[in-house]
Parts: structure tokens; C-alpha cells; sequence
């Protein structure tokens, strides 16, 4: 198959939900600079997939209408978490089908202050299921579903492993630092153990600096065949080689376990499959932005993606392998613990940091020597998006 090039990548800063930023603004503003990152104009494109999780049903047109009219298909998509990795799969697919040869995948949102909760109070909850099962595993029907999904997926794994509530700080601990060093970051005051161990109690293991803030930002890459990067001459330093997306297995749900709720399965899965695709392993890999929405999401699949063995993740973290000097640096962005989670442009956001990582053009957060890497971007209810990137 012909390889599938990222040829322009771009993010805004990710920011506090204001209501003088919108959605529109920031979308139109993360395709302009892809588009420039590229060397193209938005009449190159021939079909966009556009990701945000809470809007209306056609703000992906509302938002590229200030950008350009062309005519165009566009595709509005909404997969919780994983939207933005969902509507680069799409573009993936359009381009290695041959059905286009320059796609825009864009992600956008425009969030609220607080806890996310079902914004339909009148019809059934599509993580329905998921909160009836964190109900009957927890016994506690008044935190919130999210936080008690995913803490309560930390207390079952610290059940496990008898890993200390330290391993889980120090993931925001790595999270502030790494985040110091990207001016597009949210959260970049560096934090120690103790701080984050000091913060209010949330759930489990968790406390307040152990969970992503509501962010609104954007993100947008530009998504082209070989023969079109060689035709036009834009950048074509780095591929998108393989990608996978998995949804829940009946044991999600009958295995009774929270670890497997929030999603351990899929994110196994899908890695599995990109590493087949790739032809390619774990150890292969240099940089990974993966999906810390909290602490606990991110232990769980440090083994997941294969990065370390099941059991190894403290240990793993303690030695420093999942940061500079290590085995593999994880979310030199910051991830959504410190750089943000605004939810339709996080896997897009990925999309940019592997990118600039494989180029070369990340500064001070540099990982030296990148040529792979892997990205992970989970949504419950659910479906899990891995995708590996290689330095031409």
C-alpha cells in the first residue's frame, strides 16, 4: 500500500473554556496553520472529517466555512474522546482507498467548567451501561461516572499490584514537567508528589491533580497520498504507517471489572494490530503520546500498548522509563493531564506533537533521535483509536 502522509499539522493553545473563545474561531484558526504547514491552500483539500464531541450538528461546516467554500464533503464526527482519532481515521482510510488524495482531518471543542456529565437529560444515556456496572462494582452512586470509572479502575489495579498512591502522583509530576516546556500547554507550573498527594481527594487513588481539565482548543492535520506529496511538494517527512480502532467486547462489560470498563481491552487490542500492520514492536518505539485522561488511564496502558509487562508499570515509572533517558518518553506534550483535554481535538493534538517530534521541531521537549511513534486516544462507550508514525 502507498504510504499515507501527514503533511501539515497544527494546534492552538489550550486554554480555559471562556465563552469569547469559540469553537469556530479556534477550528478556523488550527486549519489555517495546518494548511501552512503544509505549503497548501484550503482549495487543495478535497474532503475534511471534522471531530467535536459537544456542539451542534453541522458546526464542522460552520467552522471551515470561515476558512473556505468550496464545495467539499464534510464529515461531522462525534466518538466521545477518541473524535479527533476518529476523524483522522476517516481521512486515513479516504486517502489509502484511493477515494481522495488530500483529506483534512480538524478537531475542535468548546467546552464548560466542571465534571462532564449526559448533556440529553430526556432519552437514555449511550454510557448508560457503564455507569450501572461502576455502580454495582463501586457501591457509590454519587461521584460522578467518569471520575468513578477511571478511579475506580485505579483502586481495582492498585488491588492487583499493590502499587503505592505515589506512582500515580508522580504521572502528574511527569506530566507538569514535560508541559513546562510547551507554550501550548494548559498546565505548565511543575508540581512534586507531595502537592499532587495533597490536592483534594477525588476518587480511589486519585485526587485533583490526577485529573484532566475541561479545555477548549483545536487541532487539524492534512492528510495526503505519496504521489500527491511528490506531485505538489509539500512536506512528506513523515507517515502515518499503520492505524487501528476498536470497540467493546462483550467481557468489557461481563468480565465485571473496572480496569476492562474503561477500556483496557481495546487499547490492547488496537495496538496489537498496529503493531502487526507496522510489522513492528513496542520496543521499536521512541515517543508515545497516550491517553492520560487520568493517572490511572495512563498506568493501565503503559501495558496495554505493550510498553511494559503487566504488573511492571510502577516499576517502570520509578526507574524513569516513560521519560527522558528512559525506554520511551510518554506525553512530552504534557498529555491531557497538563496540555489539555478539549475533547474532539486531543487525538489530533497527538496527530501534531508525534509529528513535530519526528521532525525535529520541538525545541527544548525534543526526544532525540525519534523515528516512531505511537499514538493512543481512548473514549468510553467506546472506541479506541492506535496509530504508529514513522520518520521518512
Amino acid at each position: 500500500m502507498s504510504k499515507v502522509i501527514i503533511a501539515g499539522v497544527a494546534m492552538t493553545e489550550f486554554t480555559k473554556p471562556r465563552p469569547e473563545v469559540t469553537y469556530s474561531d479556534l477550528a478556523a484558526a488550527a486549519t489555517r496553520d495546518a494548511l501552512a504547514d503544509a505549503g497548501l491552500d484550503y482549495s487543495a483539500i478535497e474532503q475534511a472529517y471534522v471531530g467535536y464531541v459537544f456542539g451542534d450538528s453541522t458546526a464542522g461546516q460552520a467552522a471551515l466555512y470561515q476558512v473556505g467554500m468550496t464545495g467539499i464533503p464534510i464529515v461531522n464526527v462525534n466518538n466521545n474522546c477518541s473524535t479527533g482519532s476518529t476523524a483522522l481515521y476517516l481521512a486515513r482510510q479516504a486517502v489509502a482507498a484511493g477515494a481522495a488524495e488530500c483529506v483534512l482531518a480538524l478537531g475542535f471543542e468548546q467546552m464548560v467548567p466542571g465534571a462532564l456529565g449526559d448533556v440529553f437529560a430526556d432519552r437514555p444515556s449511550p454510557l448508560g451501561k457503564f455507569a450501572e456496572l461502576a455502580d454495582e462494582l463501586t457501591s457509590d452512586r454519587v461521584t460522578p461516572r467518569n471520575v468513578k470509572l477511571f478511579g475506580g479502575a485505579g483502586a481495582e489495579y492498585q488491588k492487583l499490584y499493590g502499587t503505592k498512591p505515589e506512582t500515580f502522583a508522580r504521572v502528574t509530576q511527569k506530566a507538569r514537567r514535560h508541559a513546562a516546556n510547551n507554550p501550548r500547554a494548559i498546565f505548565r507550573t511543575q508540581v512534586t508528589v507531595e502537592e499532587v498527594l495533597a490536592s483534594p481527594s477525588v476518587y480511589g487513588p486519585l485526587t485533583r491533580l490526577q485529573c484532566c481539565p475541561p479545555t477548549s482548543g483545536a487541532a487539524a492535520a492534512v492528510v495526503v497520498s505519496e504521489r500527491f506529496a511528490k506531485r505538489f511538494g509539500v512536506q512528506n517527512q513523515v507517515a502515518l504507517r499503520a492505524q487501528a480502532m476498536t470497540t467493546d467486547f462483550s467481557t468489557t462489560f461481563d468480565d465485571k471489572s473496572m480496569i476492562k470498563l474503561v477500556g483496557s481491552e481495546l487499547t490492547a487490542t488496537a495496538a496489537q494490530l498496529v503493531y502487526s500492520e507496522a510489522g513492528i514492536g513496542p520496543e521499536d518505539v521512541d515517543v508515545v503520546e497516550l491517553h492520560d485522561c487520568f493517572t490511572s488511564n495512563e498506568i493501565i496502558s503503559y501495558e496495554g500498548l505493550g510498553l511494559t509487562s503487566r504488573g511492571t508499570a510502577e516499576k517502570f515509572i520509578w526507574d524513569g522509563d516513560n521519560t527522558y533517558g528512559g525506554k520511551v518518553v510518554t506525553n512530552p506534550s504534557g498529555g491531557l493531564l497538563s496540555k489539555g483535554h478539549p475533547l474532539g481535538a486531543t487525538g489530533l493534538a497527538q496527530c501534531a506533537e508525534i509529528v513535530w517530534q519526528l521532525r525535529g521541531q520541538t525545541g527544548v521537549r525534543q526526544v532525540a533521535g525519534a523515528r516512531i511513534g505511537l499514538q493512543h486516544n481512548l473514549g468510553l462507550g467506546g472506541a479506541c483509536v492506535v496509530g504508529l508514525y514513522e520518520k521518512l
